[in-house]
């Protein structure tokens, strides 16, 4: 398989998942749209992955790629009907290319939080085998809002209604980040506007210990993002059935 990734800063990068890539045979190219690298041409490729990053939607006119980058989303999913994989702020991409809205959150969520699968997302292909009650790892202060028409919310909290959507057959967005590693959280408290959304979410003290509290959690994590990625495959294996 061949997968094409967007990738908005270098530290948010497909993490785990490029392990399973490889452990497949998969070629993965990233474009790292914020400094400037053009997309490709996409048609030979078999799925879109768009990663996170610092930037938001309400940045559109000052950010040039974002809007390339929002059309190329559309083209992919909605004319080629093409699988995709957006998480966190590829996910709020794949909102808004498919005319729904991101704004602000009231406060940041970031660090540990539960996530409820709801009845569509426990009977979807992509959380098979995955608890209905998740432990996830957060870093955003945006959300998806207002849904496109026709996306499905398939895991919700209290801080964040929109954790993950399916939009068609195979268009996935993930609020949380499953690609999580042990040098995420020191990888991502170098970068000054998630250092920033970090200490107001959880305060000076518990900011410096992120890390530390994360890190008994990583071994679950692992196993979480392993068996999302295996379940995409299946889907993906069997979309032209």
């Amino acid at each position: 398989m061949k997968i094409l990734v967007f990738q908005h800063l270098p530290v948010e990068h497909p993490g785990a998942l490029r392990d399973f890539w490889a452990e497949a045979g998969h070629d993965w190219t990233p474009v790292e749209l914020d400094a400037g690298e053009p997309i490709p041409e996409m048609e030979g490729f078999d799925l879109l992955v768009a990663m996170g990053g610092p930037q938001d939607l309400w940045q559109q006119d000052e950010l040039p790629w974002m809007k390339a980058e929002l059309a190329a989303i559309r083209r992919w999913v909605k004319d080629m009907g093409r699988p995709y994989l957006g998480i966190c702020l590829g996910h709020q991409l794949l909102t808004e290319a498919l005319g729904g809205r991101v704004t602000p959150m009231r406060t940041p969520e970031v660090g540990l939080a539960q996530v409820q699968q709801t009845a569509a997302g426990r009977a979807d292909p992509l959380f098979q085998g995955i608890a209905p009650d998740m432990l996830t790892f957060q870093w955003h202060g945006a959300e998806a809002s207002v849904l496109p028409e026709g996306a499905v919310v398939l895991a919700a909290n209290a801080a964040c209604p929109t954790q993950a959507i399916r939009w068609g057959r195979h268009a996935y967005g993930l609020q949380y980040h499953v690609e999580i590693t042990p040098v995420t959280v020191a990888d991502w408290q170098q970068v000054p506007a998630y250092a920033e959304s970090l200490e107001t979410a959880l305060g000076a003290e518990r900011a410096r210990d992120l890390a530390a509290e994360v890190a008994p959690r990583l071994p679950e994590f692992a196993r979480a993002a392993r068996a999302l990625n295996d379940n995409l495959e299946t889907i993906l294996q069997g979309r032209d059935a």
